[in-house]
């Protein structure tokens, strides 16, 4: 058995580090979605550490009496995996459109859950049966299959996003709180029997875990202004700089929109920052800075949108190209296929390539 107090310690820090991050992210970008969904998660993790606390296992000077929210309780935790996967669409895959299929998906997991976890507080029997078991298997598959998508999407792109720091952050998030949610979403719904309320020594290391991963985040959170991994990195990339070789060509916004717009390097299929850079003869590191400071993009592949699709718009509105299909100028401004054209286009323009050509040809 773990000592009492010390895993009410745990829970405790867990908990105010827990609001501490939220209230954080909600004061620093009050307006973004991702704040007020870190919130909302957040809220439930609180949830899920509050109904560890009412375990009969837990010693009484610690333990809680929360029967009469039991059922928020009981059902709040079940909805983090469906909102850490949304948070880490919101803060990786701007500009995109979350997918209908997954939200349909959330609200069906969660109808699911509110429908199990009201027969089981309202029968004598904790555990039914038959269909019953078949759908507390469907939820729990869709909670593993939620967490799979947050670390895709973290993914994702990782080498064309152009802020330092939010790269390293793809890499805690995958490394730490997608493998942490995933690990306990799976130990609770497919090994232990009862959930980890009646497995003490499993919840003091979850517990444990949680304490250590928020508290830490909350650290970094608390210095991140003033020691950042990323800026000391820069710092010690800038100190050990070489001078400048021969054939090194830098640029400004002006030189840098002849090279790549005038010679159209956009257009070549399937190119990165890294191929970009061999074509500009400069470092990766300073053609990704370049970008981001001067061009204000914060992804790469969006300067690409950016860049396509101007053209792509000059040739659709063009009287020549009238009967040019619309995926034959997808293909020649550097996509691939027409879906992630049509995607871009209706992002940048408001419209489909189709409507944008048929208001933009001349009479």
């Amino acid at each position: 058995m773990p000592n009492p107090l010390l895993l009410f310690t745990a829970q405790i820090v867990a908990i105010f580090s827990v609001l501490l991050l939220a209230a954080g992210y909600i004061k620093t970008e009050p307006k973004a979605r991702s704040a007020r969904v870190f919130a909302l998660m957040a809220v439930f993790v609180i949830l899920y550490l509050l109904n560890g606390m009412t375990a009969n296992h837990i010693d009484p000077q610690f333990q809680l009496d929360l029967s009469r929210w039991q059922l928020i309780i009981d059902i709040g935790p079940s909805a983090v995996s469906g909102f850490f996967m949304l948070y880490c669409f919101l803060i990786f895959q701007e500009g995109e459109k979350f997918p209908i299929t997954l939200s349909v998906a959330f609200a069906f997991q969660m109808l699911l859950e509110i429908i199990m976890v009201t027969i089981n507080l309202s029968r004598a029997t904790a555990q039914p049966g038959g269909i019953f078991s078949s759908l507390s298997v469907s939820i729990d598959i869709l909670q593993l299959l939620f967490v799979g998508f947050a670390i895709y999407w973290t993914i994702k792109g990782w080498r064309a996003d152009l802020v330092a720091d939010r790269r390293i952050l793809r890499w805690f998030i995958i490394s730490v709180q997608g493998a942490l949610i995933f690990a306990v979403v799976f130990t609770e719904n497919f090994l232990l029997v009862g959930g980890y309320n009646s497995n003490p020594n499993v919840q003091a290391l979850i517990v444990f875990a949680i304490a250590l991963l928020t508290f830490g985040m909350l650290l970094v959170a608390l210095r991140f202004d003033f020691v950042s991994l990323s800026h000391v990195i820069r710092k010690v990339a800038e100190l050990a700089e070489k001078p400048e070789t021969e054939g090194m060509v830098t640029f400004d916004v002006g030189s840098f929109d002849k090279a790549f717009n005038d010679g159209r390097l956009y257009r070549e299929a399937g190119l990165t920052i890294s191929m970009l850079a061999k074509k500009l003869k400069m470092p990766e590191y300073r053609l990704r800075a370049f970008i981001q400071r001067e061009l204000g993009f914060r992804n790469f592949n969006a300067m690409l949108h950016r860049y396509r699709i101007g053209d792509a718009a000059n040739m659709l509105s063009d009287a020549q190209n009238l009967n040019v299909p619309v995926l034959t100028i997808a293909l020649s401004v550097g996509y691939q296929s027409i879906t992630p054209f049509n995607n871009a286009f209706r992002e940048i323009k408001g419209v489909t390539p189709s409507e944008y050509r048929k208001k933009n040809q001349p009479v």
